[in-house]
């Protein structure tokens, strides 16, 4: 299991339109809310976890069709070396050859330890770290020049997976001897870490003051958190801050900071499915518009059906399978919320993000050939009303679930928004 937060999400959505001026300047920090050069297009950042190496028929197809291009799966050590120095992996080649059909890429993490070597799920030991090491070579070997981004590691920041307790003197001489041997032997493998579960800085810059950067493309972090996923915004910047700082110099390449797993529970207190939804929005909304390149989404199917458990209620399809049927999932509305971002916004980039009304308030430019559209929702607990200038055209407006709502068009050049905590999607008509 992946490690989640349990603590209860408020959202807050009352209805009273305030008019504020689009003049005011956003206090968002300098570095925050800012389209990277060169940014890929919306779709192909977007990704899921997932807890299987044999999908049932109709499941990675489904996965497809709600728009993602990633899964992420433990590639775990003890289901894969069961006797010494003999790997088997054939769970995973089937997992991919799946995955390949729908032109799904795999991030494996490498990760938990082996009870031919270790006592628990933490790699403590030299003897430990050498076999581990091997193992993770061995993998990466057999599936190289797949595409595969490969993690060192899942959450070694906390006690569930680096028993008895996290230990980042314990963890880095792992992450040090993975990355020395891929650098040695697998040099076009992408290599990243360290999965931390939150933006946990002070264990991440341990990590950089050993030189974890030399050998990692991106720095993986989980930002779970009880607050609105804006607020990750900063913390992204702050992150890139510290990585600038530890690889300075004009020959230094800057590895990428990931968001490699974060999602909601529908269970949360204060928390259901069509809050859910519309927090799976703004997550994904605030890594792309932030220089995420990859974004994925903790869970794919709830892991069960207690509904006082939010640990069962994390998915974006229930989970029950349902043989015979179409689709073989029930989705929740975070499902739909997902396939809607792609189909608005795929094959879209990140523009801009306007200054309108308050630091609360987002107005979000996607654009594509000359094309924009625009996402608007707020953070404050009361709705608001915003004006955007120098607009012309006439725009549908979907919901996060891909509900057609009534059309806008501006008047004498300026368009009025109404922001509410749930994003909405402007496209124009042409």
């Amino acid at each position: 299991m992946l490690m989640k937060l349990r603590t209860a999400l408020a959202v807050v959505s009352l209805f009273l339109s305030l008019a504020v001026s689009a003049d005011h300047k956003s206090n968002e920090c300098a570095g925050c809310w800012i389209a990277p050069v060169g940014a890929a297009t919306v779709e192909q950042s977007l990704g899921v976890n997932i807890h299987f190496t044999d999908p049932r028929p109709g499941e990675v197809e489904m996965i497809a069709n709600a728009g993602f291009h990633w899964v992420r799966m433990d590639f775990k050590w003890d289901l894969t070396e069961r006797a010494r120095g003999k790997y088997d992996f054939s769970d995973y080649d089937r997992l991919l050859k799946e995955l390949d059909a729908f032109k799904i890429r795999a991030l494996f993490i490498l990760d938990y330890g082996n009870p031919l070597y270790t006592e628990a799920k933490s790699v403590r030991t030299p003897v430990a770290r050498e076999a581990f090491v091997k193992w993770a070579v061995a993998a990466a070997k057999h599936f190289a020049a797949r595409g595969i981004v490969w993690e060192v590691f899942n959450e070694p920041n906390v006690a569930m997976f680096w028993p008895p307790q996290p230990n980042v003197d314990e963890y880095k001489p792992l992450a040090a001897d993975v990355g020395r041997a891929f650098r040695t032997a697998l040099p076009d493998e992408q290599l990243i870490g360290p999965a931390t579960s939150t933006i946990d800085f002070r264990f991440l810059d341990s990590c950089f003051k050993s030189k974890l950067l030399d050998d990692w493309s991106s720095v993986s972090v989980h930002p779970y958190r009880q607050t609105s996923p804006e607020t990750a915004a900063s913390e992204y910047t702050r992150l890139r801050e510290m990585i600038r700082t530890y690889r300075a110099g004009p020959n230094q390449s800057q590895p990428s900071v990931i968001s490699s797993e974060w999602g909601y529970s529908s269970a949360w207190p204060r928390m259901n499915e069509e809050t859910q939804a519309v927090m799976l929005s703004r997550t994904f909304l605030t890594n792309v518009a932030n220089g995420i390149p990859i974004s994925i989404w903790y869970d794919w199917r709830d892991d069960g059906n207690d509904p006082n458990d939010p640990e069962d209620h994390f998915g974006l399809v229930r989970n029950s399978y349902r043989s015979g049927q179409t689709p073989v999932y029930d989705p929740k509305p975070a499902y739909f919320a997902a396939k809607t971002f792609v189909n608005v916004l795929g094959g879209f980039s990140f523009q801009e993000r306007l200054n309108i009304g308050s630091a609360d308030d987002y107005v979000l430019v996607f654009s594509r050939n000359g094309e924009r559209r625009f996402v608007t929702w707020t953070t404050a607990p009361l709705t608001r009303r915003v004006l955007m200038k120098n607009i012309t055209g006439e725009y549908s407006v979907l919901s996060v679930t891909g509900q057609s709502l009534a059309g806008i068009m501006p008047i004498s050049g300026a368009l009025s928004l109404e922001l509410t905590s749930t994003p909405k999607y402007l496209i124009p008509l042409h």
